[in-house]
């Protein structure tokens, strides 16, 4: 395995890690906005969101840990392979594509829980109102 081959990876990863921070950030306003609506009246719905909230930001947090320890396993074997120390870099190079797999598996869990908190809000809509 040539040096090259772990270095394909730093683009993806590093947008990855870019559209996980965003992520992040959408799941921060969203729990401060629904934060100030909970302090007002207290609904159902919104404890439904907020359960789900909590999951989807265990679940960033689990695949964000996934991405930046992927990035550093693939820097390691870059850097095996640079000291020509081939089986590490190889052995690094699997770690770092298993470290990756693992988050993007946590990415796809929290869009599932995204699409059902979106379900759970077009739920809240279709009620006739009082």
């Amino acid at each position: 395995m040539s040096l090259t081959t772990p270095a394909l990876l730093f683009p993806a990863i590093s947008l990855l890690l870019l559209a996980y921070t965003n992520r992040f950030l959408v799941l921060a306003q969203l729990i401060r906005k629904l934060a100030d609506e909970e302090k007002t009246h207290h609904e159902e719905i919104a404890t439904r969101q907020i359960e789900l909230l909590h999951r989807r930001v265990v679940l960033t947090q689990r695949m964000q840990v996934a991405g930046v320890l992927s990035f550093l396993l693939c820097t390691l074997s870059m850097f095996a392979l640079y000291l020509h120390q081939d089986m590490p870099g190889v052995v690094l190079f699997g770690a770092s594509l298993i470290s990756l797999s693992l988050s993007l598996i946590f990415s796809l869990w929290e869009v599932l829980i995204s699409t059902n908190a979106l379900n759970v809000q077009l739920e809240a809509l279709r009620r006739p109102k009082p």
